[in-house]
């Protein structure tokens, strides 16, 4: 559940979620990261260490500028977490409602 509990905090702030849904075009440099957002350069290389350790991206040295890329495969325990939920259908609290009104207006005296 840790792993999960990154993840979600990850993706609790926009700006790494930005982050995320540009690096699903194409790996980028941090530069180019960082340059749509209005923070400093250390601030990015924050959040980008948070996608980081959460698994969602990663970062690799090409020469002298470092790059990310989104995994592919990092969301897949969330999914398959949130996708639990799914199981269920929802409960219709107006059919619920008509239900106890027969039940219990049958047994009324």
């Amino acid at each position: 559940m840790a792993e999960l509990d990154q993840i979600f905090a990850a993706l609790a702030d926009p700006t790494r979620r930005m982050i995320l849904s540009m690096l699903l075009e194409d790996d980028m440099a941090v530069t180019d990261v960082a340059e749509p957002f209005d923070m400093s350069l250390a601030a990015i290389s924050k959040h980008l260490t948070i996608l980081t350790k959460a698994g969602l991206i990663s970062q690799e040295k090409r020469g002298r500028v470092k790059w990310c890329k989104l995994e592919p495969n990092a969301l897949k325990d969330a999914s398959v977490w949130m996708q639990a939920f799914g199981q269920f259908e929802p409960v219709n609290l107006e059919a619920f409602e008509r239900f106890l009104e027969v039940e219990l207006g049958e047994d009324a005296p």
